[in-house]
């Protein structure tokens, strides 16, 4: 995965790996038909990627398990597109990723009787606006009295550069993540958001703040070691040295590891230590969840952005923990 997509995958896998979060984007930019017969159940992520691997550098992809208000089970399939220009063959994806998809719901569902409904959603953060067809047919050269013999779905696009920056969500929390989503592909926008994005920083916890912080020295190429200060200074002034000192480690390691190893052995390490990383998270909050049972956002948080030494030190406490603190001490 190129140096490049790598913070646009881990933001959004950290920002749709919270259930409540998810639920509320889902919610607010789904179909009106659709979100009003969900339950109001928080949709449960189903671990795994579809996406083809050589194409995971421009698309990250989530699948959730919802119900709706009748009861039955659905399917939501959330496909992120980084890049700066749609996809224009994005409907031929979105039909191989959730035949995928459905694959693996067959081999969990061997006596199956009806499938479940699936429900296709893009994510879009580049810079060129979304003009792409929202429909699979849009993409078949037949003849017109065919087409209603013919395969086809339609699916909703969140085309954030669309949506006006206090719009994008109703949820403050959900609205900073969004607007660093949005301008991190935008460079020649990001001074002018920086007094709004201050403001909206002001509304998330400490953990998802040094998350976010983390995403915008990666991603916005325009901020600058005083650019980055200056928020710090405005939201958590208390935090500005220990973050900045931490900021300066990573890139100084980053920069070290591409000067001593820059072949193709370092990225097929570089994605399993990635894939390590996944899987020791999802394990961990899956036994934290049947040990301490609904876990609060900053834990998921937490584990999802931690680094895998630290997901086997908090694994090794899950089984003597009398509390979740006991498991994140120092």
């Amino acid at each position: 995965m190129s140096d490049i997509a790598q913070p646009h995958d881990r933001f959004m896998k950290a920002l749709l790996s919270n259930p409540e979060t998810a639920g509320i984007l889902l919610r607010e930019r789904l179909p009106r038909e659709i979100g009003e017969r969900l339950s109001p159940e928080p949709p449960e992520l189903v671990e795994g990627s579809f996406v083809d691997e050589a194409l995971r550098a421009h698309l990250t992809d989530r699948l959730f398990r919802v119900k709706t208000l009748s009861g039955r089970v659905a399917l939501l399939y959330c496909l992120i597109e980084h890049k700066s220009a749609p996809e224009p063959r994005i409907a031929w994806q979105l039909l191989r990723y959730m035949m995928r998809a459905l694959e693996q719901w067959e081999r969990e569902n061997l006596h199956w009787t009806r499938l479940p409904a699936m429900v296709p959603f893009v994510f879009y953060h580049g810079e060129q606006e979304w003009r792409i067809p929202d429909a699979f047919l849009e993409l078949v050269d037949a003849e017109a009295e065919w087409r209603p013999f013919l395969l086809n779905f339609r699916f909703s696009v969140m085309d954030l550069g669309t949506i006006p920056d206090r719009e994008l969500s109703r949820q403050p929390r959900l609205r900073a993540w969004l607007l660093a989503a949005k301008y991190a592909t935008r460079e020649s926008q990001q001074a002018e958001v920086k007094t709004f994005l201050v403001e909206a920083l002001g509304e998330v916890p400490l953990e998802e703040f040094r998350w976010l912080m983390r995403y915008l020295m990666e991603s916005f190429k325009s901020y600058d070691e005083p650019a980055l200060r200056e928020i710090i200074r405005h939201v958590r002034p208390e935090e500005e040295e220990s973050m900045m000192s931490q900021f300066a480690q990573e890139v100084f390691s980053k920069g070290e590891a591409r000067g001593e190893a820059r072949g193709r052995q370092e990225g097929r390490q570089e994605g399993r230590q990635e894939g390590r990383q996944e899987e020791a998270a999802a394990i961990l909050l899956r036994l934290m969840s049947r040990r301490f049972g609904p876990l609060p956002e900053e834990a998921v948080l937490k584990v999802n952005t931690a680094e895998i030494h630290r997901l086997e030190i908090w694994s090794d406490r899950i089984l003597d923990a009398k509390t979740m603190e006991e498991i994140f001490a120092e």
